[in-house]
């Protein structure tokens, strides 16, 4: 195998991964997850980079966004014999595939040698 076969392969093999952890969650709707985790995240590295500590506890400002906004509660029933079921399976899915990438990265170090 080629250094741009192996390369294909091992990328093949972590879009794989990622598919299996997303499980049965549709692409769009794992898509906005993450989008909106990575925006939460760089709001708040760059509010934290940015706020005058000092000042914030001096005239004692709360800013925490729970305080302001009420969150809607859309807890669900959750079946926790099913949900312990999928969590084995995709264990297993990643067990397997890390085997699967070991394999592919030991091929190709083997193959520099």
């Amino acid at each position: 195998m080629t250094s741009i076969q192996q390369r294909a392969a091992l990328q093949w093999q972590i879009w794989q991964i990622a598919n299996d952890v997303r499980g049965l969650v549709d692409g769009w709707d794992f898509k906005q997850y993450v989008h909106g985790t990575l925006f939460y995240r760089f709001i708040s590295e760059n509010f934290a980079a940015s706020a005058d500590h000092a000042s914030v506890a001096e005239k004692d400002y709360n800013l925490s966004v729970s305080t302001y906004v009420e969150a809607k509660d859309n807890r669900e029933v959750v079946d926790i014999g099913q949900l312990n079921a999928e969590l084995a399976t995709t264990v297993t899915k990643i067990d397997r595939l890390r085997t699967d990438i070991d394999a592919i990265v030991a091929e190709i170090e083997g193959g520099k040698a």
